[in-house]
């Protein structure tokens, strides 16, 4: 009789995982079928046209990279040399035209991403939260993340950051790929554990990173000309380090905003020694980061993640620029994180969430408050990079208290550290 019960049990959890996995299989067809609504311009977004990129931008690029060489005479051309095979990447579907393969292929990325979350999250002690954040991140932040590259490099450190606990190696081959698409792909490796693991995470992705860039110096001329052109950038308009010149403008600051290098950035006085400060706000941050390693006593299987979703969160409110785009690694990130039962990042990953939806208001439904510096652009704002600023100080605070500070009391205690009660709380230990 309690085997029968028991079996009834199970067969009544299975039914309703699979209920669930069937509305979110669902849910997910329809938000991407609004997402293709808005790109392919069937139903039209406020603000500017944001697949102009793919439409000028990138398919310019394509046709020089086809002639075969980098845009060398483009300062737009900002990216690592094997963000070439993006911008080529529409030649798979020679049928289409190239926005519409390029859109066809972001498409599948972002299946391929939900996929992993969904393959990850059903196995026994993991979560479906994962699966539940990037099925909702990526319709909040609108058609921008059909219409940049950004989607597929997402793509990938999804997937290694899914395959870090099992395998060092593969974390770092695709790491080290990843950077070689748009360079912060190699913060994927702050969470790698020390000793011989974070060896071969390194090695492996200082390996994969020399052979492609090899690879692309040879294929074509021209491969690293974007280090230049990033060094160049100024304060984009959308960053933290503008706030102040968004309220400067009001009080007779002399300085404008206009296009530069491929975004609209704040030029006039002060600007330069703000974009300074930013660069060594994001060094003092890694300096931080440096420490934690160091010091981190416990690991769960969720530290890798947990980890680089810190480093992430980070580099992008410490940059320079944040693009709307840039929310996508977030999400990406934090969803990894939630596959993780162990994981206590529930709350940066939901301020995120929240900012990738303030994201699309201020890009690019209101961008032209934002360009005016008007109290509605100055409010979102201020909203968006607020909740980004509230998502870092949380991320950091939870990752240092969970791997730092908790370890050093229980040991000082004199008590054993406990084993986490759900199977994927395993403890690993720090140096392993």
């Amino acid at each position: 009789m309690t085997g029968a019960v028991g079996t009834l049990v199970r067969d009544g959890l299975a039914d309703a995982r699979a209920g669930r996995l069937t509305q979110a299989i669902g849910l997910w067809g329809f938000s991407r079928l609004l997402i293709l609504l808005t790109v392919f311009k069937v139903v039209v977004i406020p603000g500017p046209d944001v697949t102009s990129d793919v439409e000028e931008i990138y398919q310019g690029w394509y046709e020089v990279l086809r002639s075969g060489t980098y845009p060398l005479d483009d300062v737009t051309w900002q990216y690592p040399p094997a963000a070439a095979l993006a911008i080529l990447s529409p030649a798979l579907l020679p049928f289409l035209g190239y926005s519409a393969a390029f859109f066809v292929l972001a498409l599948l990325c972002d299946a391929l991403v939900f996929g992993l979350l969904v393959y990850a999250g059903r196995r026994r002690g993991r979560s479906m939260r994962g699966a539940w954040l990037w099925l909702a991140g990526v319709p909040l932040l609108g058609p921008t993340a059909y219409c940049r590259y950004d989607l597929m490099v997402t793509a990938v450190a999804v997937a290694a950051l899914l395959a870090a606990v099992r395998s060092p190696l593969v974390l770092g081959a695709l790491a080290g790929f990843g950077a070689t698409l748009k360079v912060w792909p190699v913060l994927l490796l702050a969470g790698a554990a020390r000793g011989r693991a974070v060896l071969r995470s390194a090695a492996a992705a200082a390996g994969t990173g020399a052979g492609v860039l090899l690879a692309c110096a040879l294929a074509a001329p021209g491969s690293l000309a974007f280090f230049g052109f990033q060094r160049d950038r100024g304060t984009e308009i959308e960053s933290l380090g503008a706030m102040p010149f968004h309220v400067a403008v009001h009080f007779g600051w002399p300085g404008e905003a206009r296009m530069n290098y491929g975004s609209i950035e704040f030029l006039g006085p002060g600007v330069r020694a703000v974009s300074t400060a930013a660069m060594l706000l994001t060094v003092a941050a890694f300096g931080w980061l440096l420490v934690w390693w160091v010091k981190a006593r416990l690991r769960t299987t969720s530290t890798t993640a947990d980890a680089a979703f810190v480093a992430l969160l980070l580099f992008t409110t410490t940059s320079r620029v944040i693009s709307p785009q840039y929310m996508i690694w977030l999400v990406g990130l934090a969803a990894v994180c939630l596959v993780y039962k162990s994981t206590r990042m529930r709350k940066p990953a939901h301020l995120v969430l929240w900012a990738t939806a303030v994201t699309q208001f201020e890009f690019p439904v209101w961008f032209s408050h934002v360009g005016d510096s008007d109290p509605l652009g100055v409010g979102l704002l201020l909203i968006r990079n607020g909740l980004l600023v509230a998502a870092t100080v949380s991320a950091c605070r939870i990752l240092w208290r969970q791997t730092v500070t908790e370890p050093r009391l229980a040991a000082a205690a004199g008590a054993r550290i406990p084993v986490q009660a759900d199977r994927d709380r395993t403890r690993v230990p720090a140096s392993s």
